[in-house]
């Protein structure tokens, strides 16, 4: 069962993330899924609510190129560590298209049930992406002493 997990988790990543296809998501993922997006105040439910989350970062975005370096499954659990990079093309969040690269690095988890993904949680460098962009300032570096 890991092997067929992971295999649907990469799907994810390729299909939805780096393509671009939507209509993915009616293959891959249960009705009534939930999407937990941890810079998110409010989860995301069913597959309606993850299209229109995955058309809003494909619209500002719609370069992105997903690359997943590590897949680790247990049980009905896929982790993935995943880079992803594009150019800041179109609105993001209220912020208006900057034509600046923008990395972004994260971690998911699926829960998998009879083949679809059922529940994921999704970690990523909100932050660092706003600060690429030039939506939010830099953090200065604290000074090292002896330096």
């Amino acid at each position: 069962m890991s092997a067929e997990n992971k295999s649907l988790a990469r799907r994810a990543m390729e299909e939805l993330w780096t393509k671009g296809d939507l209509t993915v998501i009616d293959q891959l993922y249960s009705d009534d899924c939930v999407f937990h997006d941890l810079g998110s105040p409010e989860d995301i439910h069913g597959r309606d609510g993850l299209k229109q989350y995955a058309r809003m970062y494909r619209t500002a975005c719609p370069d992105l190129q997903c690359t997943v370096e590590e897949v680790v499954a247990e049980g009905d659990k896929v982790a993935l560590r995943w880079v992803s990079r594009g150019t800041h093309k179109g609105d993001l969040m209220g912020i208006a298209p900057t034509g600046k690269q923008v990395t972004f690095r994260g971690i998911q988890m699926q829960r998998i049930s009879n083949g679809r993904i059922e529940e994921e949680w999704a970690g990523f460098n909100t932050l660092g992406a706003l600060q690429e962009i030039g939506a939010l300032p830099r953090l200065e570096q604290p000074a090292v002493a002896g330096r």
